[in-house]
């Protein structure tokens, strides 16, 4: 459907992997299209940390005479860390609810054209180890999650294969010129080009700041399409963050629903033991105090007795009990 503009996003997300694979459902998500996503990996990240790191992880440490000295685990090592993250997600989108809404023609396009992107993403990002891709279909457009670790190999400082966007981008080819220029902001650029001949492929006629339609020389259309750009992934990114407060206040829910019954549990505990054991102690301390009673008056009455047949009280006492 040549002639309708269609704008390509790319855009950092903050990779929650129970919403990307639907252990989390979020209120923005139609559950009964939920069938239709397309799951294109899915590993456990620990599991491929170990695959990537643990021969680099031994050798390093073997160098290390001193145990304070030794990493024991590379996973925990990278969580724990201010400087890396365990790993980093990239979203990808054609279009609008307006043009390729899912349900649509324009949005089963959408659908195939981001399918074929996901199969030659790790081909194209070899230092970018990809765990987990997903291509939602549930929610208003598609879109595309990839997570992925950035793994930098051949290195000097640390291990020498380790965790590195920067040194895994720069392995790539892509180089950072400033902060508004960054190796990230490089390596998206290529990636929505990549996006862009894909989806032209499909019948997409993409509109952006990169293309060399004529009419792009044009100040207004230029703003135009720029506004476009950024209001698209500002709502990608809205979206995102209303996803993970749904998550939140899930997780929240369930530590309150948690803590409420262990509360519960501690007060009923407490009323056992207020209600119980003090009458326990009250009924054991009555009993015994009749017993008591009643040998006293027994002894007492039984002590003429005992001594005019010449037998011990006690003996008595047990001979009338028999």
């Amino acid at each position: 459907m040549r002639g309708i503009g269609t704008t390509i996003s790319g855009m950092m997300g903050r990779g929650s992997i129970r919403h990307n694979n639907r252990e989390f459902t979020a209120a923005n998500v139609d559950r009964n299209r939920s069938g239709q996503n397309i799951v294109f990996v899915n590993e456990d990240l620990k599991q491929v940390y170990h695959e990537l790191f643990d021969e680099a992880l031994e050798s390093y440490n073997a160098g290390k005479k001193k145990t304070r000295d030794k990493i024991p685990d590379y996973y925990e090592h990278i969580r724990q860390s201010k400087q890396e993250k365990l790993f980093h997600e990239a979203i990808f989108q054609i279009g609008n609810l307006s043009d390729c809404g899912c349900g649509s023609e324009g949005g089963q396009r959408a659908a195939e054209a981001l399918t074929e992107f996901a199969k030659t993403f790790q081909e194209r990002n070899p230092h970018l180890r990809v765990f987990n891709m997903v291509l939602h279909m549930d929610e208003a457009t598609p879109h595309l999650h990839v997570d992925y670790i950035p793994v930098a190999t051949e290195q000097t400082r640390g291990l020498s294969v380790r965790v590195s966007m920067k040194q895994a981008l720069k392995q790539q080819g892509f180089t950072g010129i400033g902060r508004k220029q960054t190796e990230w902001k490089t390596w998206m650029d290529r990636e929505k080009d990549a996006l862009t001949e894909i989806s032209q492929r499909h019948e997409f006629e993409i509109i952006s700041l990169g293309s060399n339609r004529r009419h792009m020389d044009l100040p207004e259309y230029r703003a135009a399409i720029q506004g476009a750009e950024a209001l698209q992934e500002q709502t990608a990114a809205a979206t995102q963050e209303l996803t993970d407060l749904q998550e939140q206040k899930t997780e929240l829910k369930r530590e309150i629903k948690s803590l409420s019954g262990a509360s519960a549990a501690l007060k009923a505990a407490e009323r056992v033991r207020v209600d119980f054991e003090p009458s326990d102690r009250k009924k054991r301390s009555q009993g015994l105090s009749r017993a008591l009673r009643w040998s006293r008056s027994g002894i007492s009455r039984l002590r003429p007795c005992a001594e005019y047949a010449g037998a011990a009280p006690a003996e008595t006492a047990s001979s009338s009990r028999r």
